[in-house]
């Protein structure tokens, strides 16, 4: 009898028993375990768009200041897109449709907006390309610039670099002689002529040069961003659950291993000294 009393009441300490102290923590490890879960697929996700990043910046240094190729060899189909070509300089002959030259709105640029000038390219063989000559700033309104660089006619021969084409955006809109996005197939669709749609241009040089051209297109800059650090971070915080928890179920046991009337006090949180509250109050009367 005196031996199962003592365990009795050890039992009672440990958490209202041994069956209910289970459940317990094992309520809360299914918890940590689901913040991992969670933890690891935001970390996952950061990987990948750094591994995207990287991809990007490479992408930039191979096929940047590369030698131009024809259009045919890079794009051989006019709806087809490859990512391995974007960035990469194609030399095209022909002549530009000045009459179906667009703007494009909202274009941002050094922390201002501004347009960018698009205008479909006829090449020898009778397809269309569309070329981006570059960004116009915003002028005296916002809804279009002062002042737009003259389209040069005649036969020219165009170098571009290529990017892939862009979807449209919901609910937006355009006056006439402008679009909001460079959505391709809409464009070929007020062209009516055999339009490339699986990419088009970024303005590199005109032969013979125009006399004025938009701002030209700069070079991307090799920033991977802080993708790398935020998955770091998922996965330190994943691991840090678990730490809290062991922490936590340890320090339960050793209060469960206090006599009873100790155990309320050790689980209030320990009051700070007499001095900090005299600095306090020393502090609060300067404010007033």
């Amino acid at each position: 009898m005196s031996a199962a009393g003592p365990a009795s009441a050890s039992s009672a300490r440990v958490g209202g028993g041994a069956p209910h102290g289970v459940r317990r923590w094992g309520g809360y490890l299914a918890l940590v375990v689901v913040f991992a879960i969670a933890c690891g697929l935001l970390s996952r996700w950061q990987w990948a768009r750094r591994a995207e990043a990287v991809a990007e910046i490479q992408r930039v240094a191979v096929n940047f200041d590369a030698e131009p190729v024809p259009l045919a060899t890079a794009l051989p189909n006019r709806d087809g897109w490859r990512e391995s070509v974007k960035w990469l300089p194609v030399a095209m002959h022909g002549r530009y449709l000045v009459d179906d030259a667009l703007l494009v709105r909202n274009r941002p640029r050094d922390d201002g907006a501004g347009f960018e000038q698009l205008v479909p390219f006829l090449l020898d063989d009778g397809s269309v390309f569309v070329v981006d000559r570059g960004w116009i700033p915003t002028g005296s309104s916002v809804e279009k610039p002062d002042s737009v660089p003259g389209i040069p006619n005649g036969h020219l021969t165009v170098v571009a670099r290529l990017k892939p084409g862009e979807p449209t955006l919901a609910g937006k809109s355009a006056p006439m002689g402008q679009i909001a996005t460079i959505n391709l197939p809409t464009i070929a669709h007020e062209v009516g002529r055999p339009t490339y749609t699986g990419g088009y241009g970024l303005l590199e040089s005109e032969d013979p040069p125009a006399a004025a051209v938009p701002l030209p297109f700069e070079k991307p800059v090799a920033d991977e961003g802080p993708h790398l650090s935020y998955a770091l971070q998922w996965i330190a915080f994943a691991i840090l659950g678990f730490v809290g928890l062991v922490w936590a179920y340890r320090r339960e046991k050793r209060i469960a291993a206090l006599p009873a009337d100790e155990q309320a006090a050790a689980r209030t949180p320990t009051r700070r000294s007499h001095d900090s509250d005299v600095e306090d109050a020393i502090l609060d009367r300067l404010e007033r």
